[in-house]
C-alpha cells in the first residue's frame, strides 16, 4: 500500500507521550511541513506559536478545558489566522490598503488548518503522535493576553505532540461515519432521519446500540458542554474584536 495513504488511515490522536524529547532535525522537518502546505495566493495567512516555555504550557493545560497531557507534551505548536502580517507589508509599502474583512480571516483559517494538518502528517511519517486542542479557542481574554494577539490574529488550532506510548500505539481508533452520508453529489443534501440513524448505528458496529440514549449523553457531554458554550462565546469575541479594530482604524 502507498506509505502517506497507510499513514494517514492509521493515524490516530496521541494524548499519552513517552518521556523523551523530539529531535531538533526532526521539529525541523514538521515545521518545514507546515511551510509546504497549499496556501492562498502563496501569501501564507498563519502564524505558528512555538511554546517552549513550561510555565505557559501549564497554563494552556488548565485554561483550554483542564487536559493536563498538554502540559507535558514534547512540542506544542499553535496555528494562527494571521491578518496582521500582510495588512504591515502594503503600509511598509507606502500603500492604503484596504482594512481585512471577515472574507479575509476565513480565508487565513484555512492556511492555518491547511498548514496544521500537514504537521501532522509529516509527524506521523516519522513515528511522533499528535493531537489537535479546539480549546484554544477559548478563554478569548486569558489566551489573547498569554500569547500577545493582535486584534487580526485569531488561535484557530493548537497542536500536541510526542512519541506515543505502546497503550497509544494500540489503542483503537475510533471509527469513522460511512461516506454516503458525506459525500453529496453537485448539491448539499440534508439526511432524514431514518438516515440520521442508520449513520451511527453503522458506525457503532454494536448490535445493542441505542441511539437515543447514545446522543443524549453525546449532546451533554459536548454540544451542550461549559466548554463548548465557552468556545462560541470566545469566538464571537474574536470577531468583535476583529471588526472593532477596523472601527479604530478607519
Amino acid at each position: 500500500m502507498n506509505p502517506i495513504y497507510e499513514s494517514l488511515m492509521n493515524r490516530k490522536s496521541t494524548r499519552v507521550f513517552e518521556n523523551k524529547t523530539i529531535e531538533p532535525n526532526l521539529k525541523s522537518h514538521i515545521l518545514e511541513a507546515a511551510f509546504q502546505a497549499p496556501t492562498a495566493g502563496a501569501q501564507m495567512l498563519y502564524s505558528i506559536i512555538d511554546v517552549t516555555d513550561s510555565s505557559i504550557k501549564e497554563k494552556l493545560a488548565v485554561t483550554c478545558d483542564n487536559q493536563s497531557f498538554i502540559a507535558k507534551a514534547p512540542m506544542v505548536l499553535i496555528f494562527l489566522a494571521d491578518c496582521r502580517r500582510w495588512l504591515d507589508t502594503y503600509k511598509y509599502a507606502g500603500l492604503n490598503p484596504r482594512l481585512p474583512g471577515v472574507g479575509d480571516l476565513f480565508l487565513a483559517i484555512q492556511d492555518a488548518v491547511i498548514a496544521a494538518q500537514n504537521a501532522v502528517v509529516a509527524a506521523e511519517s516519522f513515528g511522533i503522535g499528535s493531537c489537535y486542542i479546539g480549546d484554544i479557542l477559548e478563554n478569548a481574554e486569558i489566551h489573547k493576553d498569554l500569547l500577545n494577539l493582535d486584534p487580526y490574529v485569531v488561535p484557530i488550532s493548537m497542536l500536541v505532540f510526542g512519541y506515543p506510548t505502546e497503550q497509544q500505539k494500540d489503542r483503537q481508533k475510533p471509527a469513522r461515519f460511512d461516506r454516503k452520508y458525506l459525500v453529496h453529489e453537485n448539491q448539499y443534501k440534508r439526511l432524514n432521519e431514518a438516515e440520521h440513524k442508520k449513520m451511527l448505528i453503522e458506525r457503532a458496529q454494536n448490535p445493542t446500540f441505542e441511539y437515543n440514549t447514545y446522543i443524549e449523553k453525546f449532546c451533554t457531554r459536548k454540544y451542550m458542554s461549559d466548554f463548548s458554550l465557552e468556545m462560541s462565546r470566545s469566538s464571537e469575541l474574536y470577531i468583535e474584536n476583529f471588526m472593532t479594530q477596523n472601527k479604530k482604524m478607519r
